[in-house]
């Protein structure tokens, strides 16, 4: 049933309730020393491990890059995989970059006194300072959201306790035919409060992820933590990402400083996605490139898998193909062939896929770590393809999904916590925390750049130019539709 008119609250100073934030088992969880050693290392400590275990890089380009404070990308968080290759050698590589990540209900405790945690330390040190632009219209605070209330409700409770102000917390859903939210033509956020009145918002946290480019412009007045322009450029756009981590890597060349990501094929229609899949030995991942959560991602392994995926309706043009990593017997044939370390086999032998998501922050003094959490896969991984299996039980890691209602949903069962218990089946240890890290940074960088790409010297989006670096026409619709 299509709900038509969603309700502002008011959220005042003193209203955190840590069991209101937190998935029930991380309120008693106890972070693992390892992980709690990595979180009080300091960018400094970071770099000099990193470069003791990467002599061909530069300290000084490692240190340049954790000391970046991002122009958009202020908040993010990076889905990372460990892998192997047929050598042996391990890595971490980017499947994707967030520009509003979900992480902070499942993070233990950093420091037991402080319930507030990663909401806290996140905006304290990235949006509460940006607080301080001149530029900024006269008005409140609000936190914007389309999913998620236990994390956004957990923005706005403690924002008000930062700023001892109250914040509207909103919700700016894409089926609301009444949306409390709304922007003026000058790009002025407001919101229709409680009494039905509408109210100017001086600055908001958005939380806003199903295609946010159909109801907030790219850029605004109003400062948007982060704004929709980062979506564009890769933070909900796997296509624009995969070539903004190119363009970085190609800037990059000469510190050996890289993203690493499985090869990418990007533009491609969906007419041409067979001949690409059968490029890559009949084994790939086909994306809609605009789609988060789990969406729009499909792991083909056999002809039945791609058939399935050929049959039916797509909303947009254009896809990406990217190499499937899979098990030490079965993977993708391309550039290099890269397989999931998994976790520790468990008393029945088996091995799940696991990935790592890494949020980080970035404020006046560069790059913090914020939040991590590691996810695995419903099925363990087989050694052999029979042709008759279902390859997203064993490959895909997310844990949201629809409910027979339309409402988002959580497998929390499969969620990996960084406590004393679920750490030690990831089979990880600090220099991949720092390696993963370090992606994390790059990736967030790489996008962060290409969304400055997008903004004209006079501070508007460049839209004619966001249609040749991304040419699908129904993405553009919609960004038209809305925008111009």
């Amino acid at each position: 049933m299509r709900k038509t008119h969603h309700q502002t609250t008011m959220v005042q100073p003193g209203q955190f309730e840590p069991e209101n934030h937190y998935y029930p088992r991380v309120l008693n969880a106890q972070l693992h020393p390892l992980v709690a050693g990595f979180l009080s290392l300091g960018n400094s400590r970071i770099a000099e491990r990193y470069c003791h275990l990467h002599p061909e890089v530069s300290r000084e380009s490692v240190e340049e890059a954790l000391s970046k404070q991002m122009k958009y990308m202020r908040w993010s968080g990076a889905d990372l995989f460990c892998v192997t290759n047929d050598r042996g050698n391990r890595r971490v590589v980017v499947i994707e970059t967030n520009s509003c990540p979900s992480g902070q209900k499942s993070m233990p405790m950093i420091r037991d006194m402080d319930e507030q945690n990663g909401y806290k330390l996140l905006l304290e040190r990235a949006f509460v300072p940006a607080l301080k632009r001149r530029s900024l219209p006269e008005g409140g605070l609000a936190v914007l959201y389309d999913k998620n209330h236990m994390e956004a409700s957990a923005y706005a409770a403690t924002l008000a306790d930062l700023t001892n102000k109250p914040v509207h917390l909103v919700p700016f859903l894409a089926d609301d035919e009444n949306p409390p939210a709304r922007f003026t033509p000058e790009g002025v956020l407001e919101i229709r409060t409680e009494a039905g009145m509408w109210q100017p918002i001086r600055a908001a946290l958005r939380y806003v992820t199903q295609r946010p480019w159909t109801r907030i412009p790219p850029l605004t007045k109003t400062l948007i933590f982060n704004p929709v322009i980062g979506c564009l450029a890769g933070g909900r756009n796997k296509l624009l990402a995969s070539k903004a981590y190119d363009f970085y890597n190609g800037s990059m060349h000469a510190t050996r400083l890289a993203i690493r990501t499985p090869e990418t094929i990007w533009d491609v229609t969906r007419e041409s996605i067979p001949m690409w899949v059968q490029r890559m030995g009949g084994i790939a991942v086909v994306k809609n490139p605009y789609s988060n959560a789990g969406q729009g991602v499909w792991t083909i392994v056999n002809n039945r898998e791609l058939q399935n995926f050929m049959d039916l309706e797509q909303r947009y043009d254009r896809f990406i193909v990217q190499s499937l990593i899979g098990n030490s017997g079965w993977s993708s044939r391309g550039r290099e062939s890269l397989y999931h370390l998994g976790t520790v086999p468990d008393k029945k032998g088996r091995i799940f896929v696991a990935d790592l998501r890494f949020m980080v922050g970035s404020g006046d003094q560069g790059f913090f770590p914020v939040a991590i959490y590691a996810r695995r896969s419903p099925k363990p991984l087989i050694g052999v393809l029979e042709g008759s299996e279902d390859s997203w039980d064993m490959l895909g890691t997310n844990l949201s999904y629809r409910d027979e209602e339309g409402q988002w949903k959580t497998q929390t069962e499969r969620l990996l916590l960084m406590d004393n218990r679920d750490f030690n089946r990831l089979g990880i240890g600090l220099d991949d925390l720092i390696e993963s890290y370090l992606q994390t940074v790059m990736a967030t960088t790489a996008i962060d750049r290409m969304a400055d790409s997008l903004v004209s010297s006079k501070g508007k989006f460049k839209y004619r130019f966001f249609g040749t670096v991304n040419p699908d026409n129904r993405l553009a619709d919609e960004i038209c539709r809305l925008h111009t």
